[in-house]
């Protein structure tokens, strides 16, 4: 039950400060649709801002903190805190050079690397140009973002969650403030939003680090890269470059698919998958992140029967939350679309074809949690082969599906491609982990989906039928189609919850026994 709540408090702070991270993130996606439209800039740009994202997820959310968390832990649970310190200083110093190689060479390769993920953008003259000046503009954020990512994963050991995942708040004022004030001062307006990019990575590392001071951890430089604990971290990482990563692989593959498509392509993809990350980044990231520290503390004591239990408790956990935003996704997503977006140089069409991307990805947001709790099981496991090697098929089944279905359904057809390639990566993953565990519940699983399917069938009916009261085409009924998306969404919570109560759900049970015991749980923590 103690790892119970300590994920549980860990998944609640990180869910929170991700809330208003995506919040912040919706109204910067709605300042960029407003300002920019979708279109050839918004196109580049988004491209442009590929390469960095992709790298941020390799190097900095991916295979960093699944390799350095697990590692971390171990030293500073059996060689002390001291030695921990000296662990970070080592890490921060192999990581600062690293990146700053990376940096350079890909500011310098600029022009090689954005031609082999937009190379369709060819067709368009001055889009790949423009694609490569806001790529080496950007490009910097890398660095920052992956030095953050160190800091988060020492907070994260030490039990502070929340600042770490409030960060990308500051990335999305950021953006927002250089598309509303800087952009009407460039020749290329677009050019503000990469400038707002790199600030932000800036602002992030520097709010970590004054937590880190409190804790007594001071960035210095130490170049005994010999260290066994270093070793161990590296050799995790480097497999798992691909492995943990894997959904963001695909994510460019679309992309890169998509450059061949009509103008507008990428960016509907873009704006389908931002919505498709707001319960992803508030269960499904925060989830994977309570939850290997838990489990890599479990295997460094033996205590299989408790890794086990954190495992499928994280299931559970997904199945509650997941199910019900899948279908909201489904049911919202034009609804949201023309309430936030349309306006401005948004326009209908962009609204429709958005939803659409949006629809077709909302299915693999379960896919997408499941690999997310089972890649960091493997990593706690010290095994990053499995991972790498199950990444390797699925992107092969990403780009044969997405060639299959691009000529038919456009980029609606790459979005299917990039949802079903994340359920066969999740099953496979699912079945070489039953393999190296043994039985892990999964009929257990399936009951629990059953017991709440009833609240899943009448949340649908309800919020259905509630938003057939707005006239969403309709910009001057925003207030009144904002009561109606509020009134649906609140009354599909109230009755999925009420529903799970009836039919007596137990992780519902469960959780308020975890709220019950949360204060005296905080006190001790404090005391630690």
């Amino acid at each position: 039950m103690l790892e119970k709540q300590q994920i549980s408090r860990a998944v609640g702070s990180l869910g929170a400060a991700t809330m208003l991270s995506r919040v912040a993130g919706l109204l910067r996606d709605i300042v960029v649709a407003r300002v920019f439209g979708a279109g050839m800039v918004t196109d580049a740009f988004f491209m442009a801002f590929t390469l960095p994202n992709l790298l941020r997820r390799f190097f900095a959310e991916g295979s960093l903190t699944a390799a350095f968390v697990p590692t971390y832990t171990a030293v500073y649970q059996l060689q002390g805190e001291e030695e921990s310190k000296r662990v970070a200083s080592i890490c921060w110093t192999l990581l600062l050079l690293v990146m700053l190689l990376v940096t350079v060479v890909g500011i310098a390769g600029s022009p090689l690397l954005v031609q082999a993920i937009g190379y369709g953008f060819e067709s368009v003259p001055g889009k790949l140009a423009l694609t490569d000046s806001l790529n080496r503009l950007m490009f910097p954020y890398i660095l920052f973002v992956s030095l953050l990512a160190l800091c988060t994963g020492i907070l994260n050991v030490r039990g502070h969650y929340f600042l770490p995942a409030f960060s990308p708040v500051l990335l999305n004022l950021s953006m927002i403030a250089s598309a509303l004030l800087l952009a009407p001062m460039f020749t290329t307006p677009v050019t503000a939003l990469a400038l707002g990019v790199l600030l932000g990575g800036v602002l992030q590392l520097a709010l970590q680090l004054p937590q880190l001071w409190r804790l007594g951890y001071r960035p210095r430089l130490n170049f005994s890269f010999a260290d066994a604990a270093v070793r161990r971290i590296v050799r995790l990482m480097l497999p798992g470059v691909a492995g943990v990563a894997i959904y963001q692989i695909n994510v460019v593959v679309s992309r890169l698919l998509a450059s061949f498509l009509p103008q507008g392509s990428v960016s509907w993809l873009y704006y389908g998958q931002r919505l498709f990350e707001f319960p992803q980044g508030i269960v499904i990231a925060s989830l994977a992140q309570a939850v290997l520290p838990s489990m890599s503390r479990q295997l460094n004591q033996n205590d299989e029967a408790g890794f086990r239990a954190s495992l499928h408790f994280a299931f559970e956990l997904l199945l509650l939350l997941i199910l019900p935003a899948t279908i909201g996704l489904v049911l919202c997503a034009e609804p949201v679309y023309s309430l936030f977006f349309l306006g401005g140089e948004f326009t209908q069409l962009a609204v429709h074809q958005s939803a659409l991307a949006l629809a077709a990805y909302a299915p693999g947001l379960l896919c997408v949690g499941a690999s997310r709790i089972i890649v960091p099981a493997f990593y706690a496991l010290q095994d990053t082969r499995t991972p790498v090697w199950v990444s390797f098929w699925t992107l092969l089944v990403n780009i044969v599906l997405g060639l299959l279905f691009m000529g038919p359904l456009a980029h609606l057809g790459l979005a299917l491609a990039l949802t079903l390639s994340s359920l066969f990566n999740a099953l496979l993953l699912l079945i070489l982990l039953r393999r190296r565990l043994g039985n892990l519940g999964l009929v257990g699983l399936t009951r629990y989906a059953l017991r709440i399917l009833p609240a899943l069938m009448l949340m649908s009916v309800v919020v259905w039928l509630v938003l057939q009261g707005g006239d969403w085409a309709n910009t001057h009924q925003r207030l009144r189609n904002g009561a109606v998306l509020l009134a649906a969404v609140f009354s599909g919570v109230v009755t999925y919850s009420v529903v799970c109560h009836l039919c007596h759900v137990p992780l519902l049970e469960e959780a308020r026994a975890l709220l019950r015991r949360k204060q005296p749980a905080q006190e001790q923590q404090g005391e630690r």
